[in-house]
């Protein structure tokens, strides 16, 4: 099959290849000249603008677009739109938000142009392992397509089906799946998102308190130096806790046991504030995930308005001062600043010494949201 590509970066790049490697002709566009290169190199064809791409494919034309959600996303659609011709489909791979694509649809549809919204998940390791495809739109145009999702998809592979998996769900042991109409593909990858903010943050969180169980202020006997890497590497073998997501922390672990190269700030890219979003929407209680966002915003700041405000409360109704920041290793111990009393250690507690590396107080708790 004939497919047009704009957007020729990490995702959509591999995407190209992947296809190309399956036997589909891929035309491809991207503003950069080595993405277009590189798919020349691969066997695709480049082409100069959105127009020259609309020209070098047969009708009924089918374009991808995989780019970063928003404003760029928008423009390219629309300027596509006008470009195409009744019966052709233009695909949104990227991560939009769902009501964007049911607006996108009706604005198309009464011009005979079909619209797709396919969420997709694999990243950078999508081009080998294959993409998890979440696909929204009109059952003709998704029939249409379904060569390539296929060939995008990772295919059943060594995982056996759910006993009892309804015949409609038959593509789903594949790696695709035509959930709905318009804006369906985007809604179920949102929440597919928002469940791996929680699933990330469980892991930080768990290993964080894996890599504290050797605090001085535990009780002698109770002490752990534990090996990450390892407990890592164990988990994924036979644990309920396996999955790809753990296979990542242990790659990651193994490479840098103390995840020195990380400062711990913890971006979001949209889906879950959307998530919690729909869950306010449906009066949904979704705790987990609402504060596995809330953790990403925590990461980004060092000391909040409402934590200057917590230190001043607690010297105004016991005249406690704040406790000075732990120094991190090779570093001699911050000075109270005038006013403010040294942290006193309990009684008949030495004060604590931070181990060599470990982060300062204001960095530890931000370290749960490190993505491994």
């Amino acid at each position: 099959m004939q497919l047009g590509m704009v957007g020729l970066g990490r995702m959509g790049g591999n995407m190209a290849r992947r296809l190309l490697a399956a036997g589909h002709r891929v035309v491809g566009f991207d503003r950069g000249a080595e993405p277009l290169r590189a798919l020349e190199a691969a066997g695709g064809t480049a082409a100069a603008s959105l127009a020259d791409l609309v020209r070098r494919l047969d009708a009924p034309r089918a374009i991808w677009v995989m780019l970063p959600a928003g404003e760029i996303t928008e423009a390219t659609v629309r300027e596509l739109g006008a470009l195409v011709a009744p019966g052709d489909a233009l695909v949104d791979g990227g991560n939009s938000m769902f009501k964007d694509d049911v607006r996108r649809a009706a604005d198309l549809s009464p011009r005979g142009v079909h619209y797709l919204d396919v969420g997709t998940s694999g990243g950078v390791w999508g081009a080998e392992r294959g993409y998890c495809l979440m696909v929204g739109g009109p059952n003709e145009a998704v029939a249409r397509l379904a060569p390539v999702f296929a060939s995008l998809a990772p295919g059943r592979g060594a995982v056996e089906p759910t006993p009892g998996l309804p015949a409609a769900a038959a593509t789903a042991t594949q790696g695709w799946l035509h959930c709905g109409p318009s804006g369906a593909g985007h809604f179920v990858k949102m929440i597919h998102n928002g469940i791996e903010y929680g699933l990330m943050q469980a892991y930080a969180e768990g290993f964080d308190i894996l890599r504290n169980a050797g605090k001085e202020t535990l009780p002698a006997a109770q002490r752990y130096d534990l090996d990450l890497p390892a407990i890592a590497e164990l988990w994924r073998r036979g644990s309920v806790v396996s999955s790809w997501l753990l296979d990542l922390a242990a790659r990651a672990l193994a490479e840098d046991p103390r995840l020195g190269a990380f400062e711990g700030r913890v971006e979001d890219s949209g889906e879950g504030r959307w998530t919690i979003q729909a869950a306010l929407d449906e009066a949904v209680p979704a705790e987990v995930i609402t504060a596995a966002l809330y953790a990403r915003f925590r990461s980004r700041q060092d000391h909040t308005f409402a934590e200057k405000l917590l230190s001043a409360l607690r010297r105004q109704f016991g005249g406690h001062g704040e406790a000075p920041a732990e120094p991190r290793g090779g570093q001699a111990p911050a000075e109270p600043r005038a006013g403010q009393a040294p942290a006193e250690p309990r009684a008949g507690q030495a004060p604590v010494e931070p181990r060599a590396g470990e982060a300062p107080a204001g960095r530890r708790g931000r370290e749960a949201g490190k993505e491994g």
